[in-house]
């Protein structure tokens, strides 16, 4: 797999792997990590037991459940940049208000991957699942709620098709070819 860097090496930056429940973030996340040579946080873990209780039960989180979820998540973020300069995390980022939270806060670029499989795969990946509590009966809610990055956001789209490998691949070529993202 490839070792090169992520543009403006010296540069802080984060990236964060984005998409519905089942799109592959944390396999992702975590091979971009290893290749990028930083930590990976997962984004689940920031979830408290409240949200984790609510999920498990089938019901959608609201913006109210999310906000504390995505501030626990910037902090983390925050400090492993401080650590390392360069942080990979998982994070499904659904609306644009979430992503542009994430941009105001976290003290350095970001760049947002979303993984975008179709919906049959989705099905299919949530079907085989074992051990998560994000039942396959909140795929629905989460597809509704997606809002796809806007042009303005210059975030980077795959349909996660192939191996992980080569899906990994595809998104280090799409960040060295990336320009520096903007900060809000």
């Amino acid at each position: 797999m490839s070792q090169l860097p992520i543009p403006q090496v010296d540069a802080p930056a984060a990236v964060i792997v984005m998409g519905v429940s089942g799109s592959g973030k944390s396999t992702q996340g975590a091979l971009l990590a290893r290749a990028l040579h930083c930590p990976f946080l997962e984004g689940d873990d920031f979830h408290d037991a409240a949200a984790i209780l609510k999920m498990s039960a089938g019901h959608a989180l609201t913006d109210d459940d999310r906000w504390p979820w995505l501030d626990r998540l910037t902090d983390a973020i925050a400090g492993a940049l401080a650590g390392n300069g360069r942080v990979v995390a998982a994070c499904s980022a659904l609306r644009r208000a979430y992503r542009d939270r994430l941009r105001a806060i976290i003290p350095a670029p970001v760049h947002f991957i979303l993984l975008d499989p179709a919906p049959d795969e989705l099905q299919r990946r949530l079907d085989h699942r074992t051990g998560h509590y994000m039942p396959l009966s909140l795929l629905g809610s989460q597809l509704a709620t997606l809002e796809r990055p806007d042009a303005d956001e210059a975030a980077i789209a795959l349909t996660a098709g192939g191996t992980p490998q080569q899906l990994c691949e595809a998104a280090l070529a799409a960040l060295r070819a990336c320009p520096e993202p903007r900060r809000r």
